[in-house]
């Protein structure tokens, strides 16, 4: 339990994780000093991933200095985007959405759900010369993460990067996922029957009030 609080991972998962970057996050020993451990490398970033910590509170926990933080943090990230990259996959044909919209009905009882759709503010310093563009509505510098979760809380797309000051649902009418699922190239199935009814529905994405509803995002009522 202390472990997956402090990586937010299990240590199983770790050491896979480990064993698929590990080659590329390694560094050589020299005859001046022992380089800091690919366990480490790891644990120090998923760490920041994990909590934002700064460089400085993460330097007193793994006595690496602020400057090595950086520089591994950057190169880890890296090698996760690199070794991972085909590990977030969106469905694209009806079958395969159909088969997500099951798992979301056995395990949270909705029909028809394909996925989970909400943003997450990273909190950033401001770049130079921005304005306003990450300013956000919580008085913060931030870009926004958009992601869809399915059933079983994996991801199964991501968009990263837009600024602060823009609604979840502004961010959502700016990604691949919504050009796509607005001009029918989304490889979504067709409307059909609910459980026990004969009116056909469409299949959909559960949001919150930040998202305009339409054909294929469910929001909650707001009355």
């Amino acid at each position: 339990g202390q472990y997956k609080n402090f990586t937010r991972m299990t240590p199983s998962d770790f050491e896979n994780l480990l064993q698929k970057i590990g080659p590329n996050i390694a560094k050589q020993e020299t005859h001046f000093r022992s380089p800091i451990s690919v366990q480490d490398r790891l644990a120090v970033t998923l760490r920041y991933l994990a909590t934002g910590d700064s460089y400085t509170s993460l330097q007193f926990l793994f006595r690496i200095s602020k400057q090595s933080i950086g520089r591994i943090v950057s190169e880890v990230c890296r090698a996760l985007v690199h070794e991972l990259k085909e590990y977030i996959k969106v469905p694209t044909t009806p079958e395969a959405w159909k088969e997500a919209s099951n798992v979301f009905e056995e395990v949270w009882n909705m029909p028809h759900c394909l996925g989970a759709l909400d943003g997450k503010h990273i909190l950033l310093k401001a770049p130079i010369n921005s304005g306003s563009d990450y300013f956000n509505y919580k008085s913060q510098f931030s870009i926004v993460l958009l992601a869809v979760v399915d059933g079983n809380y994996n991801f199964i797309f991501t968009d990263i990067g837009c600024q602060g000051r823009i609604s979840d649902g502004g961010v959502f009418k700016n990604t691949k996922l919504y050009n796509m699922m607005t001009n029918g190239t989304l490889g979504l199935p067709p409307p059909d029957q609910l459980p026990g009814r004969e009116t056909k529905v469409p299949y959909y994405f559960a949001a919150d009030s930040a998202f305009a509803l339409n054909e294929h995002i469910m929001k909650p009522y707001p009355g």
